[in-house]
């Protein structure tokens, strides 16, 4: 049994994955010269994971910069193709599909990206940035249904239908971001992948988008795959977690489990690295500052990419790659030392 397997819900009955995801590999190659290129490395960016994502369910996938997050988010969206592995959404694998395959699985799939500011179009209305994937995907091919279509999707995410008219500069960071989220509700999509969705935000916007994208997820049964680094927005948004570290997942556990019981020494490090809003209780925290810096993905370490930094490793640790095991029902450790 692997940690891709079936997650049983509350009644005892097995929840079928929407997604799945099979030893997933992205590699970068890094060549040099100008008229004849020679291959010198592998950016390993993914490098060899596995999960599922439940329907309807809100999987977090978290780690530092450059861990691989948003590189598996475009990988699913085919906007890149893996070195390796599946992608098999609702039976289907998304590598093997013709363009017309992929035309119609991207109405099920849709995005929502890191930055409103550069994702929108500025030479674009509101209105056409909304309505264009109507038109192109045939829905709503005349413009009187698109704009009755527009301006209620408008309302569904908070702003007024007048916005229609207004050009992407007109609007405030939170407005964009929800005029993105417009855009990917357009299509009527049963997956979305919310890469750094809130990032970009004011901390008073993100509490807005967040709730927002909770309201539609119940309203309109959507499954999510929420890409970040704020664990407390993770803890509020998601209903498991995976942890990523320089391309591998290293832990996988429902979203409490993970913040109230962290495993791995990777784990532990992140959690202990967010502030507590108490200055009196922050001041007699101890901090256990990680040892070292993230290695090159170019030239990762042999065995568990995370043993150089590692408080526990020991001499095995480099030897094989640790496996993600099952320690309690629904909490998966790559670790041989917990």
């Amino acid at each position: 049994m692997s940690a891709a397997d079936a997650v049983t819900s509350e009644g005892g009955t097995a929840r079928q994955p929407l997604l799945q995801i099979r030893d997933l590999k992205m590699y970068f190659p890094v060549t040099e010269g100008v008229l004849v290129q020679r291959k010198l490395a592998d950016v390993k960016a993914v490098d060899g994971i596995s999960f599922d994502i439940m329907a309807g369910e809100t999987l977090g996938l978290v780690g530092e910069s450059g861990c691989g997050k948003s590189t598996t988010g475009r990988c699913i969206l085919q906007l890149e193709q893996p070195t390796g592995g599946q992608i098999l959404y609702d039976g289907d694998d998304l590598n093997q599909l013709d363009a017309a395959g992929l035309k119609d699985m991207r109405r099920k799939i849709q995005v929502i990206f890191q930055d409103p500011y550069s994702s929108l179009n500025p030479r674009m209305k509101v209105g056409d940035i909304i309505g264009e994937p109507l038109k192109v995907h045939g829905l709503e091919p005349e413009a009187g249904p698109r704009n009755r279509r527009v301006a209620e999707l408008l309302e569904v995410c908070g702003l007024s239908s007048k916005m229609a008219e207004r050009y992407p500069h007109e609007m405030s960071g939170g407005q964009r971001q929800r005029v993105g989220i417009a855009r990917a509700l357009s299509m009527k999509p049963e997956f979305i992948i919310c890469d750094e969705a809130v990032s970009a935000l004011d901390v008073s916007i993100q509490a807005q988008v967040i709730n927002l994208l909770e309201d539609l997820r119940e309203e309109f049964d959507l499954t999510y795959l929420f890409i970040a680094h704020d664990l407390s927005v993770v803890r509020h948004l998601c209903h498991r977690v995976a942890v990523m570290y320089l391309g591998r997942i290293v832990e996988l556990a429902e979203t409490d489990e993970l913040f109230d019981n962290p495993r791995h020494p990777y784990t532990q490090a992140l959690l202990d690295a967010v502030p507590v809003p108490d200055p009196t209780v922050e001041a007699g925290r101890a901090h256990r500052v990680v040892k070292g810096e993230v290695p090159s993905p170019m030239n990762p370490p042999s065995g568990c990419v995370f043993h150089p930094r590692c408080p526990l490793a020991v001499e095995r640790c480099a030897g094989g790659v640790p496996p993600l095991d099952q320690l309690s029902p629904g909490h998966w450790v790559a670790c041989t030392e917990v």
